[in-house]
């Protein structure tokens, strides 16, 4: 552990669950970095992960964005594509734009897709699986809707989905975020969670809810926000 990390450790009581309000006040002050660290949830889910209907998943607009401007690329076919670079997308195209990823190219932080256009995808999935960017229907970025995609992802989109440890782990905003800012996203993510409950899952649903900065210690936060 190093110098920083020990110092930003002392500000953090393990065995204490704090209010959001403490906890967001308290990872803003325990970030030491030189650069403006990232704030990530952590949800410890009680599912069973390898039952596949227990899978959560989702998306979830954050009311104050993520702190970070993504690069979208968009694969879609005639009018699609004007609807996409209307809406901000910086990377539009079709067999261009494969060609382009089948050579490794892949400056882009979201791919999104049309529907229509998902076979033809197939040819560079082994490029885009390992990487996390191949579009899929249940985050949201398999879609006829393109424009309002393109915005909401720029605006603050993001997905979640547990781990095979059963948690979540999604940024929130950035630790030059006001304290309210970075407490609304925090409530939007976990209300998102729980409404994502799957039908089958038993028992204690959420387990715990901690927040971190990038370099900085693990905070645990009331369930109840």
């Amino acid at each position: 552990m190093g110098k920083r990390l020990k110092e930003a450790a002392k500000l953090v009581d393990k065995s204490k669950i704090y209010t959001l309000t403490e906890a967001v006040a308290l990872v803003k002050d325990a970030a030491k970095a030189k650069f403006d660290e990232t704030v990530e949830v952590h949800v410890r889910l009680g599912i069973d992960t390898k039952q596949s209907d227990q899978i959560v998943r989702g998306t979830v607009s954050l009311p104050h964005g993520i702190g970070k401007t993504r690069k979208i690329a968009v694969l879609a076919k005639s009018e699609k594509q004007k609807e996409a670079q209307t809406a901000g997308a910086e990377l539009v195209g079709f067999d261009d734009l494969i060609e382009s990823i089948s050579k490794g190219n892949l400056d882009f932080d979201v791919l999104v897709a049309t529907p229509d256009v998902m076979k033809d995808l197939s040819k560079v999935a082994k490029i885009l699986g390992p990487k996390g960017l191949m579009p899929n229907p249940k985050s949201g970025t398999v879609t006829f809707d393109i424009g309002a995609t393109v915005k909401e992802l720029k605006k603050g989109r993001v997905e979640y989905k547990n781990d095979s440890f059963g948690i979540i782990h999604v940024p929130v905003g950035k630790v030059s975020f006001e304290k309210e800012k970075l407490a609304d996203n925090i409530k939007a993510l976990v209300e998102a969670v729980l409404k994502a409950k799957p039908s089958s899952s038993k028992g204690q649903y959420i387990k715990s809810v901690s927040i971190s900065s990038t370099m900085g210690p693990g905070i645990y936060v009331e369930q109840k926000m």
